[in-house]
């Protein structure tokens, strides 16, 4: 009787005894170390470096737009959406062109430009993605999410990174952000 229940508890510690150590090996890997806030003499650096880019031809010239009224357009649309980006919520958008092309550079990239609350936004994608939204038409109504935006004097309107988008509750595009590697 003793070597039956020998028998049977012997492989249940076992078991018990990997289960408990696999969830301390699983619980190690997933804890990161929180990311550590920029020292003063980093932020320093920082600071000269874009003092350093500002007085660059490139630098020189971004200001200049900066303070045009394209510039300031630019600006104010993203101060309108900045709420929703940070909270990576819905905002409704309607497409106004699926075939933009910027003159004279590379015709890989593909956009698609969106009202939103009476601005226009661009939003580019690689071919690839492009694919998901073939069956987007100009005045379309869609739900777009998204984690950021980006300025630039070769853009018209405010570059909107588009990772999220869906029409009639069906999504349409979901940008996959294992790729990136947490990066």
């Amino acid at each position: 009787m003793k070597k039956v229940i020998f028998a049977l508890i012997l492989p249940l510690a076992v078991m018990s005894g990997l289960v408990f150590a696999d969830r301390e090996i699983k619980n190690e890997t997933s804890l990161k170390p929180p990311p550590k806030p920029l020292s003063i003499a980093d932020r320093k650096a920082g600071l000269e470096a874009r003092k350093i880019w500002e007085n660059t031809p490139d630098g020189i010239k971004f200001k200049l737009w900066e303070a045009s009224p394209e510039g300031k357009k630019v600006h104010a649309s993203h101060d309108k959406i900045r709420k929703y980006l940070e909270a990576f919520s819905d905002m409704e958008a309607s497409v106004t062109s699926t075939t933009f092309q910027r003159s004279g550079k590379s015709s890989g990239i593909k956009w698609l430009i969106v009202r939103i609350d009476g601005d226009d936004y661009m939003m580019q994608f690689i071919p690839e993605d492009f694919q998901q939204l073939n069956s987007l038409k100009a005045g379309d109504k869609i739900i777009v999410r998204s984690r950021s935006a980006g300025r630039s004097p070769n853009h018209p309107y405010l570059i909107v990174s588009g990772d999220y988008i869906e029409r009639n509750s069906k999504v349409l595009f979901k940008r996959d952000f294992s790729k990136n590697k947490g990066c």
